[in-house]
């Protein structure tokens, strides 16, 4: 196996279709999360749109947090794939954890600043119970927070895109192709 044969990956190293599928899907849910709260602020305060689109934020970031575990159970239970070496190991472990750690601590952050807000947490038609009790102060700290790791994440979501790219065109080691099954 070289490094300038990207078709020269043994089959046991593809990534498990459960591992894709959760994946891209976690990427869809993750561009909905940002796109929702984004585009909320092209209507006004108190509208209903505005709140639907803030529910739907709360809703499909708690979904993240829901499927994360599934997919941190998912990946626990394949074989690990060897696929960084060299000096690429130690960023993408890095990255990934720090994304993984994200997809953790993102809604559990929104959950507490709606908790601390005295708002009720929606999911899909119930109401979930508050982690802590009202304080607005601490709210409002919560949210900050939020709102920091939150961009934090976009320039990681970023980063492991380029990171893909790059060992796609530059190391031609597969990787980028076992994640895309169209490119198999």
């Amino acid at each position: 196996m070289t490094a300038s044969a990207p078709d020269a990956q043994p089959a046991h190293q593809a990534y498990s279709r459960v591992s894709i599928a959760l994946h891209w899907l976690m990427l869809i849910l993750l561009a909905a999360v940002f796109a929702c709260i984004e585009l909320r602020e092209n209507y006004p305060r108190g509208s209903d749109i505005r709140e639907g689109l803030k529910t739907w934020h709360f809703m499909l970031g708690l979904s993240v947090f829901v499927l994360v575990w599934i997919r941190l159970i998912a990946r626990w239970r394949t074989p690990w794939l060897a696929s960084e070496a060299g000096w690429t190991r130690w960023p993408a472990a890095a990255v990934h954890v720090a994304l993984y750690a994200g997809m953790i601590a993102l809604p559990l952050l929104g959950w507490l600043v709606l908790s601390a807000e005295g708002d009720a947490i929606p999911f899909f038609g119930l109401s979930l119970p508050p982690l802590i009790a009202p304080d607005k102060d601490l709210a409002e700290r919560l949210e900050e927070l939020h709102k920091t790791i939150g961009e934090a994440g976009y320039w990681l979501i970023g980063l492991h895109a380029v990171a893909a790219v790059f060992h796609h065109h530059v190391l031609k080691d597969g990787t980028l192709r076992r994640m895309l099954p169209m490119l198999r």
